[in-house]
């Protein structure tokens, strides 16, 4: 099977069902953020070592879950207004979510002031991915009210999963969180 189509070379692209729209089209922003959030925590995930830490294992696992959810986040957004939505994101998945970050936050220091985004190469890029998560909802709420109002939670506790999770995995590999420097005036 052929990768390339040729169906987008004049600038348009289909949303699922096969309705065309420009590649600028508010939708295909959407969906096309949650993918590069999407790549963002796959390259993380990648930067992990190959030593195992403590609950590696279950920490993978939950992250191949959020990969796939948000695969179906970006499907969401790729259906039309009035089509059957094939991958619907549920309540549950916000609260699978919100269930890890109390867990893993339970083992992590106690914040007093804002931290640094960085840390090991695995944090430093959940950063990076919660800061892409923050966009594509950004970019899903100017779809309207087309947007399934869980879409819209999920993507917002994502990015408080992924601050959590790079403080999390920064933690479980030993590297320091930095603070902003105090010097430093307004």
């Amino acid at each position: 099977m052929k990768i390339y189509t040729k169906t987008g070379d004049k600038g348009t692209t289909s949303l699922i069902y096969g309705e065309r729209v420009a590649k600028h089209d508010i939708r295909v922003e959407a969906y096309g953020t949650c993918d590069e959030a999407n790549s963002a925590i796959g390259v993380a995930l990648s930067l992990l070592p190959d030593k195992p830490f403590v609950k590696s294992e279950e920490t993978l696992t939950i992250f191949h879950k959020i990969q796939t959810i948000l695969f179906h986040v970006g499907a969401e957004l790729a259906t039309p207004v009035g089509k059957e939505v094939k991958w619907q994101v549920k309540q549950e998945d916000v609260e699978d979510l919100e269930k890890t970050m109390d867990e893993w936050n339970e083992d992590l220091p106690q914040l007093t002031t804002f931290i640094l985004p960085g840390g090991s190469s695995a944090g430093a890029q959940l950063h990076l991915a919660r800061t892409i998560v923050r966009r594509a909802e950004r970019v899903a709420t100017s779809i309207g009210t087309d947007v399934n109002p869980i879409v819209l939670q999920y993507l917002n506790r994502l990015s408080d999963f992924l601050f959590v999770a790079a403080r999390y995995l920064n933690h479980k590999l030993g590297a320091i969180e930095k603070t902003l420097h105090e010097d430093v005036e307004n």
